[in-house]
């Protein structure tokens, strides 16, 4: 690999202790004048869990498997990992990367997704902070991958897992986080989420029902956003007679706070109120297969 001197791993961060979930959650509403008891009511969510978001976790897993995976296939690059909303922060890490003499580096982002908080802020993201370091190295954002096998295999094998720990029968959902209707690029993020959703139902239930719903909306209430919420869905399913639900987060690469929370705490508890089985697959994580994508990835932009 010739065309980058490193890879970078950019995700979004969490609060890793009880004190950091205002100063994080005031980062990521920064400039929408969200209130204050507003944010101490999605803390909560927080603190159910100590404080700790499972996201910085799971990107130190992943860098030290995409670093097995570089070790196993020859790639010398060294990894590094930045992010959006808490440490390690994504300017300290580009003022890192200079100071060790890279200059030009690969960004994987933990979101498969094209659209505009799951691609396009991302790229504004490494502008600002190459602009907050001088003769920064140039960082190339690697190709969005919700078709790719190392995304869709862990899935389509964790709905098939899922499928069996539910009732023969039952409805495989799909869940992505909603977003506005107003926001850029969404129809292309809602088309990538239905093939990818497409993909993994034929592999784990070919010829089987399933839904596509959206979770974790966050928008004033007069704003309208992708629908039907996760929470209203399994309601919908309840009065249908479904006799069972496995719930495939495909719009994550990773069991963080929104799949932690909004699904296993949420919608598992709505779930039991209706006498639905409930089941929940996992998401890539550190799977080997998908810790190959950047490889992989690095190999078709050279």
């Amino acid at each position: 690999m010739t065309a980058y001197d490193a890879l970078l791993l950019l995700s979004f961060g969490g609060p890793e202790g009880p004190e950091d979930v205002i100063p994080f959650l005031e980062n990521v509403t920064r400039g929408r004048n969200i209130p204050r008891e507003r944010l101490e009511e999605v803390g909560e969510h927080y603190h159910l869990f100590g404080g700790v978001s499972p996201i910085n976790g799971l990107c130190r897993d992943l860098k030290a498997a995409i670093e097995s995976d570089f070790a196993a296939h020859g790639v010398d690059l060294p990894v590094y990992w930045g992010n959006r909303n808490w440490t390690p922060y994504l300017a300290d890490t580009v003022r890192q990367m200079k100071a060790d003499g890279i200059r030009r580096a690969a960004a994987f982002v933990t979101s498969a997704y094209s659209g505009f908080s799951t691609n396009d802020q991302y790229l504004d993201d490494i502008a600002r902070a190459r602009d907050e370091v001088q003769d920064a190295p140039e960082i190339v954002k690697l190709p969005v991958y919700c078709d790719r096998p190392g995304f869709i295999d862990p899935f389509t094998d964790a709905a098939k897992d899922a499928l069996r720990r539910v009732p023969v029968g039952a409805r495989l959902v799909f869940t992505a986080h909603s977003v506005p209707l107003s926001q850029p690029n969404r129809e292309l993020y809602v088309a990538e989420l239905e093939r990818a959703a497409r993909t993994v139902a034929d592999g784990a239930a070919p010829g089987a029902p399933w839904d596509l719903v959206y979770q974790s909306r966050s928008g004033p209430p007069g704003q309208p956003w992708l629908e039907p919420q996760i929470t209203d869905h399994l309601e919908r399913l309840h009065k249908e007679g479904v006799n069972g639900v496995a719930v495939v987060p495909i719009g994550f690469v990773s069991d963080h706070m929104e799949v932690k929370y909004d699904l296993d705490v949420e919608a598992a508890e709505r779930a039991a109120e209706l006498g639905i089985p409930f089941a929940r697959a996992a998401t890539p994580g550190a799977d080997p297969r998908f810790a190959a994508l950047p490889r992989h990835l690095l190999g078709e932009t050279e």
